[in-house]
């Protein structure tokens, strides 16, 4: 057992912070001293005196050897993995690496069709090929849940030869699929599992939470320790045990996709973090849960709003909560979503974390306080005296988009492919460029190499009609698609 009240990355940064010497390295600015003063009248001067290179003392991210591996050593144990990185450009990069160190181009990789931009981008650098299966869908909320464990072993028997399969755990909205089924489907075929648990860093912390990826067998998770714990904005963790996937390629395949110039300020806030949730963390958790707790019964007492994924039968897709995650229904008050983020956030200065079609999505964390939620509960409560406008009553339903595009070629090669632009109308049937993701449902439904047919682009334009938004393309109107040449 190590001591986790140690943090040796966060005391190496403090010493060279103190200690006097003349600085010929870099970054230019020589431990704040050559800083624009407009940054330190808003940061102070102390921050900078730590945003520090690779010295001798602060160790190496790529081969570390004292503080950092230290440090990591500290992580993997606090959140039960054989091994941990330190990642400073987000669960993104995570991601890419587990994609590159499992899949070689022309690899198969199964994946839920709901996945990060980063995954389409790990799929580009790495030249597998995508078997997408699309996640269960509520439609009654417009929420994405997780894929099935039947759908998995569908695939998994149509392509034997997968090298990997790939899951969303939780969702945006805190929504967790049957871990342990997938664990053991997979395991079947003796290939790993990767999840995406950038909004889940939290779960290992408290019994009440959902079961953590690394406990239910999965073999890689990367998890965002920024999102939903104490660390800074891009840092983020990439976790692994067991044998199935070759430790010295996750090495080589971050190199490819973290900064040579690492923050050590992001670094030492994860080694910070880590000792804050391996010490005090189920007691923080469970302020946490309490304050999550009292929001929603709260909520629940407003005419015209609920939580509803907190009282909704379990289904395929759809096994447990994040109870720390609040999604709040607005149909009833004749609002959408979209219109009550900006009500908040203008009106009230309360700022959702996400808006869709019928729902707010709220992150309650450890760094939430009482206030925060009266703040909240007040502002919500007050929407009841607000009449929507004509626009916002316009709440039917939209038919569900059932996804099983063609991908002619792979993502890699569109992607490198030439390409040019094409007006909407003159699109269908060739093959698209770039990734279109309407919220709602946050689903991607072209992505680059995959045909573009007519049905997606009507349902395009019906969601862009409703309110909706696109995420990913460059002409956001919907006017024009870039297309392979």
């Amino acid at each position: 057992m190590l001591n986790q009240n140690q943090t040796p990355l966060m005391d190496a940064l403090k010493a060279c912070t103190t200690r006097p010497h003349a600085p010929f390295y870099t970054p230019g600015h020589k431990r704040g001293a050559g800083i624009s003063p407009i940054l330190t009248d808003l940061f102070g001067k102390d921050v900078f005196r730590a945003d520090l290179t690779e010295l001798a003392e602060l160790d190496n991210l790529f081969t570390p050897q004292s503080v950092i591996l230290a440090a990591q050593e500290l992580a993997a144990e606090a959140f039960g993995a054989e091994k941990t990185w330190f990642l400073v450009n987000g669960s993104t990069c995570g991601i890419e690496a587990a994609i590159l160190a499992t899949c070689r181009t022309g690899d198969k990789i199964i994946l839920p069709r709901n996945v990060h931009s980063s995954v389409i981008s790990g799929l580009i650098l790495s030249g597998a090929i995508p078997i997408f299966v699309n996640p269960e869908y509520d439609e009654d909320l417009d929420i994405a849940y997780s894929i099935t464990p039947e759908a998995v072993k569908a695939a998994l028997a149509k392509h034997p030869d997968t090298k990997a399969v790939l899951i969303v755990y939780p969702t945006y909205d805190g929504v967790c699929g049957n871990l342990p089924a997938f664990v053991h489907l997979t395991h079947q075929y003796n290939i790993p599992l990767i999840v995406d648990e950038a909004h889940g860093a939290h779960f290992h912390f408290h019994p009440e939470l959902p079961t953590s990826a690394l406990t239910a067998g999965a073999d890689l998770t990367v998890q965002s320790i920024h999102k939903t714990l104490g660390a800074m904005t891009q840092a983020s963790m990439l976790h692994i045990q067991g044998k199935r996937i070759d430790i010295d390629r996750v090495n080589k395949a971050l190199q490819l996709v973290q900064s040579t110039s690492p923050s050590f300020i992001l670094l030492a806030s994860l080694d910070a973090a880590r000792q804050q949730m391996a010490i005090p963390g189920e007691k923080l958790m469970s302020q946490t849960l309490e304050l999550a707790e009292t929001a929603r019964i709260k909520i629940n007492q407003i005419p015209g709003l609920s939580t509803p994924l907190i009282n909704r039968e379990k289904s395929l897709g759809f096994i447990d909560l994040d109870k720390t995650r609040l999604t709040v229904n607005v149909n009833h008050l004749g609002f959408t979503g979209f219109a009550v983020e900006e009500i908040l956030d203008k009106k009230f200065n309360v700022t959702p974390e996400f808006s869709s079609w019928q729902n707010l999505t709220f992150i309650i964390s450890l760094g939430n306080t009482k206030a925060d939620i009266q703040q909240l509960i007040k502002s919500l409560n007050c929407l009841t005296h607000i009449t929507p406008l004509k626009t916002q009553n316009l709440l039917q339903k939209y038919k569900k988009y059932d996804i099983d595009n063609v991908m002619p070629v792979s993502p890699r090669e569109a992607f490198f492919a030439d390409s040019e632009i094409l007006p909407f109308e003159k699109t269908p049937e060739r093959i698209c460029a770039e990734i279109i993701c309407p919220y709602p449902p946050g689903i991607p439904v072209l992505m680059p190499g995959e045909l573009i047919t007519k049905s997606a682009l009507e349902y395009l334009q019906e969601i862009k009609k409703m309110g909706g938004f696109l995420s990913g393309c460059a002409d956001e109107t919907l006017q024009t698609i870039k297309v392979v040449k």
